[in-house]
Order: structure tokens, then C-alpha cells, then sequence
């Protein structure tokens, strides 16, 4: 089956930089998209920066300029570098791949940005 693997998190200070990679295997279909979300406790889960096939990437506006995606050509493979990080950007980062219309979930990675 389909499987994304997250890594890359951990705790940085503020101003600091990290970068996440995500994996998709399992899947003989390339993805159509790929996304990168994340969740703050007792917060919704949001759309961070996402990119599709062909496309150009987007981002939410709390992290434009601070966040960058990027890919592989075969589209299994997603990165974030994430810059200039502030507490605010503590949270549970999640991989989506959406594939053939259908939506994958990693299992996600701890991101910790001390003041």
C-alpha cells in the first residue's frame, strides 16, 4: 500500500532553520500533487506549501518567504526547508500526496521552535 515516511523534524530555536523530507513508496502511480500540512495543539490542521505536477508552489502567508517545497521529478519525493523559524511554527508536520484523486497522510514529525 501506499506510504508516506516523514523525517527531518526536532527541536531548533527561533531563527534557526529545518528540513523536512517526506518519501512516498508503494504506489506505481507518480503523485498528482504533493502538500505539506501541520497541526498546532488544539489547533486545525492547516495547508503549509503545496505543489502539483507541473505547477508552481504555494503557501500559506504565515510562511511566505520563510518556506520553500520542493520535489523530485518523479514526484515521490517532497521536501520543506523552513527558515527564519518562529515559536509559532511549532506544530506536527504532515506529507499529502494526492494520487489519482486520492489523498495519502505520513504519520507526521514533531517540529519544537524555542524562543
Amino acid at each position: 500500500q501506499v506510504q508516506l515516511v516523514e523525517s527531518g523534524g526536532g527541536l531548533v530555536q527561533s531563527g534557526g532553520s529545518l528540513r523536512l523530507s517526506c518519501e512516498i513508496s508503494g504506489s506505481i502511480y507518480s503523485a498528482n500533487a504533493l502538500s505539506w500540512y501541520r497541526q498546532a495543539p488544539g489547533k486545525e490542521r492547516e495547508l503549509v506549501a503545496g505543489m502539483a505536477s507541473g505547477g508552481m508552489p504555494k503557501y500559506a502567508d504565515s510562511v511566505k518567504g520563510r518556506f520553500s517545497i520542493s520535489r523530485d521529478h518523479a514526484m515521490k519525493k517532497v521536501y520543506l526547508q523552513m527558515n527564519s523559524l518562529i515559536p509559532e511554527d511549532t506544530a506536527v508536520y504532515y506529507c499529502n500526496a494526492l494520487i489519482r484523486g486520492v489523498g495519502f497522510w505520513g504519520q507526521g514529525t514533531q517540529v519544537t521552535v524555542s524562543a
